[in-house]
């Protein structure tokens, strides 16, 4: 958790616009535009996303709907509804979880492993 507190955007609450932070944040309404967030963005179950999202941790429960760029992870869990491309070092999708989109993690494989010819 950051010093910087978590934010939370209530259920009742719908931005437009760019949504820029350094502390965790919390999304239980509704987004739309551009987040980027330097710490931690959980969207929760009743929180819907329109907007391309970068932050260093993303945890998704409701809707994402924009393309991901995340530092760290990206854990969408079983209740969500994602579409868009990710790219983060670290994806994790629960089984149930719905996504759309593809998946860019940018491995770095050594240089003494030689991948199959297709």
């Amino acid at each position: 958790m950051s010093s910087e507190g978590t934010g939370i955007i209530g259920k009742g609450i719908h931005i437009k616009g760019n949504l820029t932070g350094g502390g965790d944040l919390t999304i239980e309404g509704r987004v739309e535009g551009h987040v980027s967030l330097k710490n931690h963005l959980t969207i929760e179950s009743t929180g819907k996303v329109n907007a391309d999202i970068r932050a260093e941790r993303l945890t998704i429960n409701g809707e994402a709907n924009g393309n991901i760029d995340a530092g760290d992870l990206v854990s969408i869990n079983a209740s969500a509804l994602v579409t868009g491309d990710i790219k983060a070092p670290k994806v994790i999708i629960e089984d149930g979880a719905h996504f759309n989109g593809s998946i860019d993690m940018d491995v770095k494989l050594p240089d003494d492993v030689d991948l199959p010819k297709r």
